[in-house]
């Protein structure tokens, strides 16, 4: 680490066991850039992981550069301990580390180690009634971490800004650190018919991409494209990417059959070519951290339709199409406007790919290593 000897850093890896949401999206762009770039400075990285489920699968998931330290305990029960008690301390999971980042809320008793924990939003707090019974913990969890972290890293300013404000947090203790775009994105290529016919896709859609969950508001979208469906019979279909979450199911009884696609999860290959095909994205969220899939449909030269949050003014700029969160006339009419990516004018793609370059992985870890900096000086 800069200025100072070479140190022992802990990162908590277990978001990226299993399909790779946006944790877990956020987890391996940032431990990738901090392996490239810790030989050169001496440092050394372990990653661990505080769960039993497919914790043997942790080795495949990290860099070569990463070493691997865990031990295998329920999830439920550490963080019941975690909640209560100073016990079992981070050491004892990961083995000696100078510092210890925990990459999804919560943070373990740091013992000697330096601590830095990553609070993506404030979704349990905000919107309660959206969130399953494992978020709603961090209504305890998350003040804890705060109390054991020398420095609080969120993924926007926006996020800083509420952490500061409801937890009475010196703001110098709280870094964003804007989350990134892999370099494949941008080099994303609509498909042919016969490639999204194999899938059971339509040639023509919109496409949303999310758990399948209540915060992802994704019944207000279903709900607007009927609407749309009535005004136009021709318009373009839905197609819904992403893992069951939780919650009601969606209600699709009103729409003709066969006008809503639900592919499950995607790999990052295959999503990045269903966007790269859509008329453009849909994110009607109730509430979001940061918003990774608008900026890197963004990236893939797709406009974006998205609810009027600050963190998607902070992260989209002018390059988003905002409609007020819930209004489903709003966002119909912003869905109709979409042309196909065939029509699409080439400048406004290039600018929507401009926009979403300025967002890397690399500036990620930067910034981030200058919180693990900040974090080993308070200590």
């Amino acid at each position: 680490m800069s200025d100072h000897e070479p140190v022992h850093i802990g990162l908590d890896a277990t978001p990226l066991l299993g399909p790779r949401t946006g944790v877990g999206r956020y987890t391996g762009g940032l431990l990738a850039e901090l392996a490239a770039g810790a030989p050169t400075a001496g440092d050394r990285l372990t990653a661990t992981v505080f769960t039993v489920r497919g914790a043997s699968e942790l080795p495949q998931e990290v860099p070569a550069e990463v070493g691997v330290r865990s031990r295998r305990l329920p999830a439920r029960l550490l963080r019941a301990l975690w909640l209560r008690t100073e016990l079992p301390p981070v050491s004892w999971l990961a083995g000696r580390v100078d510092l210890f980042h925990a990459t999804n809320f919560v943070l373990p008793p740091t013992g000697r180690a330096a601590g830095v924990v990553t609070v993506h939003d404030l979704s349990f707090l905000r919107t309660r009634e959206t969130v399953d019974r494992a978020s709603l913990a961090y209504r305890e969890l998350v003040p804890r971490s705060l109390r054991r972290a020398e420095v609080v890293v969120t993924p926007s300013q926006a996020i800083a800004d509420e952490v500061t404000a409801e937890y009475s947090i010196d703001p110098a203790r709280v870094i964003a650190t804007p989350l990134g775009v892999s370099a494949a994105w941008f080099a994303a290529t609509p498909p042919d018919r016969a490639w999204l016919a194999e899938r059971g896709l339509p040639d023509d859609y919109v496409v949303a991409v999310g758990t399948l969950e209540p915060r992802k508001n994704l019944q207000t979208l279903v709900d607007a494209f009927h609407a749309l469906l009535r005004a136009d019979p021709a318009a373009p279909d839905l197609v819904l990417v992403g893992p069951v979450g939780w919650g009601a199911a969606l209600d699709l009884d009103r729409l003709p059959p066969g006008r809503v696609h639900l592919t499950g999860f995607l790999g990052d290959e295959e999503l990045r070519v269903v966007i790269a095909g859509s008329r453009g994205l849909a994110f009607p969220s109730r509430y979001e951290g940061f918003g990774l899939p608008p900026l890197e449909a963004l990236a893939c030269g797709r406009p974006v339709v998205v609810s009027d949050l600050p963190v998607m003014r902070e992260v989209l700029g002018t390059y988003g199409r905002y409609v007020p969160v819930g209004d489903v006339d709003a966002l119909a009419s912003a869905l109709q406007l979409l042309p196909r990516a065939a029509d699409d004018d080439g400048a406004e793609t290039r600018d929507r790919r401009r926009h979403a370059s300025a967002f890397t992985w690399a500036r990620c870890a930067q910034i981030t290593r200058t919180a693990y900096e900040s974090a080993w000086r308070s200590r």
